[in-house]
């Protein structure tokens, strides 16, 4: 029975049942395709960071260094699974030429590094790991995406040549995000080029228990071992190695809960429209006995038919998309070890659309409950109440057109059934505009400020050389003649100890200097302007337990000084864990020093940065805007894909469920069409009526699905920058693709889709429809 229902039921409305089907294959596709691809991202990095046995504490170090003191320490203390100190040789960009490809605008700290023999280790393309002979250079995978070199490439590295034999993925250093980057070499190539660099230390521990790697750290920094540098610990690894795929599959769940609801809301419209169509039929099964959990079992079974083909085509095409977005993951990662996970996943997703649409068909079905079976015999249909459209006359309209008029008015007088339209095209506006808004701020340079970094035209990095003071104040007499300069700004990096509430000492790196040339936005507070306030990064803060106004013990030369939290931000450098200070200090040695420059001519950027890398050989100068786009670039191209996929499918939807709309309205006015027809209305007046409808809604939609875009999309998106601890966020807005072309676009899907729909409408013919 059940069966020659459904069958009859398609066969009569074969355009609604196909579109309904659709909306929930895209509902089932979207969320089947973020399952898998965190699935997928899970366990590939599990996998990466499992086989090369990644360091779960590494602190770098530049410097002199005392390998016997960290062996017994290793050696000491309990948690120590395992130790090693690693030799990264950094070597200037412009002295590494792949292929025709040279490095010299490269913002990455390349270095060289011989295979590791007990973790840490570095794996090809197949996840394994690389054993380099003489002659043989494995290049970071970063460079063969952005094809600056291929296997078989000539290498000259500081004259020496390398022929390139392959590419490395590296648990480490593997994301764009990295400010560092390993190059692979054979024990006897690496003695032949380590006097061309200057070597750091990688001094890494793997722990018999991960969750314990706090009370490591302290016990470390207490044990005054070495700390010329950046720390870095396993869950950063886990997060900066996620980013970029993490963001993409965020933005994918994020529409998919949107496409989701849109589908609900056009079952829910096309349900109802079902409901009056069969209003008298519904009342007589109700004044027969009939109970209402059979009449639903009736509805049900169908929307159970479309809601499970819909699932399957979902699936389906979740798998042939799949590919395509797990390029990048397989890429840097590889596969993970369970290859049924995703597969099952992808199943429990679909199975959660399926169960969703299954209970708000389910809950909209409740309303038979409220159905009056003498009324729905005597009247066929529900009575509506037009009050609110009468209260706007036409005789007192002298701003439209009468159809126009007749057709707005019939939107306000009619609001609840138009408020389905109304959420869809809000939906579809968010879709659009939130997508794109978190692109244009990622990829702007001012994003960089909620990172931890100031907005500037060029940076000088001075660091893995001696005499850091004397170097910069070359750097400062220079700047200071160079007419074409700006202003600038110069901060050092310097190691003190914070005396925590246990009484233990932990090492913290301060930058020192002018933090109000160059200001970064501030999650919470602001930035330190007297001498006894400090600033703390997102992580440190949390792992010392302070916010804005605390109090914290700094312990200089051997003396306590107390130091007011003036406010928190978010970092990415140096590992995430640093503070901003003003006070001065002559007792620690300078880690590193960084100086920042505007230029009075933004146009002569490049031609600074190459003066200034020529003049100055034991600095790094970078153009901001090249320095983001190698940071940020694999992030700023998977939110790129994202927006661009959002923006088709919201004009995919928007054109739908208009068309839909549209139809299934036509079906319901026929009587009034009828009477319209009557009184003289041409073709062309109906046409614009609705024509009228369609135009008041979007615009309405427009406007509250921009005003929501930038203030909840913007807390949604403000959700998914917190991953990289910027919890204070703003979009930056493209005025003419958010205000002119978006909404154009999307003006333009709804009235094609609003004149397809209503081309029904001069069809209907006066006889029939009036005698009804």
């Amino acid at each position: 029975m059940y069966f020659r229902i459904i069958r009859n039921d398609v066969a009569k409305s074969k355009a609604t049942t196909w579109t309904t089907m659709m909306f929930v294959a895209a509902a089932g596709m979207l969320v089947s395709l973020a399952a898998v691809l965190a699935v997928h991202l899970a366990g590939a990095l599990d996998t990466l960071m499992t086989t090369a046995k990644t360091p779960h504490f590494m602190q770098m170090h530049a410097g002199e260094l005392d390998r016997e003191r960290l062996a017994a320490f290793a050696e000491q203390h309990d948690l120590v699974e395992d130790f090693q100190v690693l030799e990264f040789l950094n070597i200037d960009g412009t002295q590494i030429k792949l292929g025709e490809q040279s490095l010299a605008a490269s913002v990455q700290d390349n270095g060289f590094s011989i295979q590791s023999e007990k973790f840490d280790f570095l794996l090809d393309l197949d996840g394994n790991i690389i054993q380099a002979s003489p002659g043989e250079l494995y290049v970071p995978i970063t460079y063969m995406k952005d094809d600056f070199a291929k296997i078989g490439d000539k290498a000259v590295i500081s004259g020496k040549e390398f022929a390139v034999a392959g590419f490395l993925r590296d648990s480490q250093m593997n994301a764009t995000l990295s400010a560092s980057k390993r190059f692979l070499v054979s024990q006897q190539d690496y003695e032949a080029i380590r006097s061309m660099g200057s070597v750091e230390y990688l001094i890494a521990f793997r722990l018999k228990d991960l969750s314990q790697l706090g009370a490591f750290e302290t016990a470390y920094a207490s044990a005054g071992l070495e700390a010329n540098g950046p720390t870095v610990t396993y869950p950063l690894f886990q997060m900066v190695n996620a980013l970029s795929d993490g963001m993409m599959i965020g933005l994918i769940l994020l529409v998919s809960m949107l496409v989701v609801t849109i589908s609900l809301l056009c079952i829910r419209f096309t349900l109802l429209a079902k409901i009056e169509e069969d209003y008298r039929e519904i009342g007589v099964l109700k004044a027969i006995g009939l109970r209402v959990s059979d009449i639903k079992k009736i509805y049900m079974a169908k929307y159970a038919a479309i809601a499970t083909a819909g699932c399957m085509l979902g699936f389906a095409l979740a798998f042939v998309f799949q590919g395509m977005l797990l390029a990048n993951i397989r890429l840097y990662m590889g596969e993970g070890e369970h290859s049924a996970s995703p597969l099952l996943f992808g199943l429990a997703g679909i199975l959660l659309v399926f169960l969703a649409i299954m209970a708000y068909v389910s809950r909209v079905l409740n309303r038979f409950r409220h159905i009056s079976a003498a009324k729905a015999i005597r009247f066929g249909a529900a009575q509506e109440s037009h009050v609110a459209g009468r209260r706007w006359s036409l005789s007192g309209n002298r701003l439209f057109s009468v159809n126009a008029f007749l057709g707005i008015q019939d939107v306000l007088a009619r609001k609840r059934l138009y408020a389905t339209m109304l959420a869809v095209l809000v939906m579809c506006a968010f879709i659009m505009a939130v997508p794109q808004n978190l692109h244009n701020t990622i990829s702007s340079s001012s994003f960089i400020q909620y990172m931890g970094i100031g907005s500037y035209d060029m940076r000088m990095d001075i660091q893995q050389t001696d005499h850091i003071s004397e170097k910069t104040d070359e750097i400062i007499e220079a700047l200071s003649r160079d007419g074409d300069i700006s202003r600038y700004a110069v901060l050092t990096t310097k190691t003190f100890q914070v005396k925590t509430e246990g009484g233990t000492q932990e090492n913290i790196k301060i930058e020192l200097g002018d933090h109000a040339t160059f200001p970064i936005a501030y999650s919470a507070g602001r930035a330190p302007e007297a001498e006894d306030e400090i600033a703390l990064s997102a992580i440190n803060a949390d792992e010392l337990g302070k916010q804005v106004g605390d109090g914290m013990t700094l312990v200089i030369a051997g003396r306590e000084r107390a130091l007011k939290v003036s406010g928190i931000y978010a970092d990415i450098t140096n590992g995430g864990k640093t503070a901003k200070a003003v006070f001065a200090d002559h007792s620690a040695a300078v880690m590193w020093s960084m100086v920042c420059v505007e230029l009075a001519d933004r146009s002569l950027v490049g031609q600074k940065v190459s003066e200034y890398a020529d003049r100055f050989a034991f600095a790094k100068v970078s153009d901001i805007d090249e320095y983001v786009a190698q940071t940020f670039g694999s992030t700023i191209s998977s939110v790129k894909t994202a927006a661009y996929a959002a923006i088709v499918i919201a004009l995919a939807i928007a054109a739908l469920v208009t068309l839909l709309f549209m139809r299934l309205l036509i079906a319901r006015d026929r009587y009034a069409i009828a009477v319209m027809k009557a009184l003289g209305f041409t073709r062309s007046d109906i046409a614009a009526q609705y024509a009228a409808r369609s135009a008041f809604v979007l615009v309405v939609s427009i406007v509250v699905g921009t005003l929501l875009a930038n203030t909840l999309g913007e807390l949604l998106a403000g959700a998914v920058i917190s991953a990289w601890g910027a919890s204070t966020f703003q979009f930056a807005v493209n005025p003419l693709s958010a205000y002119v072309l978006s909404p154009l676009m999307m003006a333009g899907a709804v009235l094609a889709a609003t004149m397809i729909g209503i081309a029904g409408a001069g069809r209907v013919q006066i006889s029939e429809n009036i005698k009804e």
